[in-house]
């Protein structure tokens, strides 16, 4: 097959954590138990001792708390936790549980020390975290039964069980709810180390050859997550066999990079935007989000969860009082000048 020689301008959001693209072939992917998984090393090593001595007890382990941006492994780490306790998985997210009904299917036909798992947990609707509630303390539910003076509370056990939570938002999580989780986990975005293992790992299980330099950049462009590393490696598999390569080389990884508009930090075009923006337009910052997310075209919500963590925690973006502020380092990054008022110190005239 020839090599193609126009380019493509179709975006692509490759790197966007939410992006539900190859999910299925992730799964091939997921580790099974804490020996593969690879990074978050203190957060492993705790869970190792609390699922140990949870199953040398005959006991379900505390309820999980798992907070952390998009594609880090919540939701894999909660897969593997049932694997590690021999347990039942049972998955549903916020969202699905629409009426107290749907929850309460799910608990009563849970089994014994089954994991059960909630994703986007911030968003379950309070009549559904109340019925929650007295489930995670004492293992029941309490159901009205009949109407107007003939109504009466019906209490309706359920089996001993681990509820897994995992939120994007851990700050909007009612207090409540919070509280009667008994282990609380960070993630936090992996090391170059770890996401160098990552793919080493994923390339043997996709039986494909990677050089030692290329999946060292395919590493660093990936946003320190394992979810967009995978995404990348399977790209570079495709531009790879594209080009006739026997294996992913530097040379395919940088043309394929550039070709889907990443850079060596791992910023698509749309971070790029937004840093320009908040330059261009706001002098550097400070801007609020709702400003921001309008200049971009996009909702407060997709900014926050899925934008931000990462240009913050690489150093490129700060969040103030007053706004979101471009930092010196995204200027160099861009190869912009830096304005005077960089850091926040524009004066109440300049905003």
């Amino acid at each position: 097959m020839g090599k193609s020689k126009g380019n493509n301008n179709k975006k692509t959001s490759i790197v966007s954590p939410q992006q539900i693209e190859d999910d299925e072939k992730d799964m091939t992917l997921r580790p099974r138990f804490l020996r593969e998984f690879v990074g978050q090393k203190g957060m492993k090593e705790n869970l190792s001792v609390f699922i140990s001595t949870a199953k040398q007890r005959s006991e379900s382990l505390d309820h999980l708390f798992l907070i952390g941006p998009p594609g880090l492994g919540k939701t894999t780490l909660a897969q593997v936790v049932a694997n590690e306790l021999e347990a039942g998985f049972v998955q549903t997210s916020a969202p699905a549980l629409d009426k107290p009904k749907d929850l309460v299917g799910l608990l009563t036909n849970l089994k014994k020390g089954d994991v059960f798992f909630i994703d986007e947990i911030h968003r379950l609707k309070p009549a559904i975290e109340e019925l929650l509630y007295i489930a995670m303390e004492d293992y029941g539910i309490d159901w009205v039964v009949g109407q107007g003076p003939m109504a009466r509370t019906l209490r309706i056990a359920i089996k001993p069980f681990t509820l897994v939570g995992a939120t994007t938002k851990a700050g909007i999580v009612s207090s409540p709810l919070i509280s009667r989780f008994g282990i609380t986990c960070r993630f936090s975005f992996y090391e170059q180390e770890d996401m160098e293992a990552i793919v080493s790992r994923s390339a043997d299980l996709l039986n494909v050859q990677i050089d030692a330099d290329a999946a060292s950049l395919l590493a660093k462009s990936s946003r320190g997550t394992p979810r967009v590393v995978n995404r990348l490696l399977r790209r570079m598999r495709d531009f790879a066999q594209y080009e006739g390569e026997v294996s992913i080389t530097l040379p395919v990884v940088k043309s394929g990079l550039s070709r889907l508009e990443i850079d060596s930090l791992g910023l698509e075009r749309q971070d790029r935007e937004i840093l320009k923006i908040i330059i261009e337009r706001y002098k550097g910052g400070p801007v609020g989000a709702e400003n921001l997310a309008i200049t971009i075209g996009e909702s407060v919500e997709t900014l926050e969860d899925y934008y931000e963590p990462y240009l913050i925690q690489a150093g490129l973006l700060q969040r103030s009082p007053r706004g979101r502020i471009v930092t010196t380092l995204a200027y160099g990054h861009l190869g912009l000048a830096p304005s005077s008022s960089v850091g926040g110190e524009n004066s109440l005239f300049d905003q």
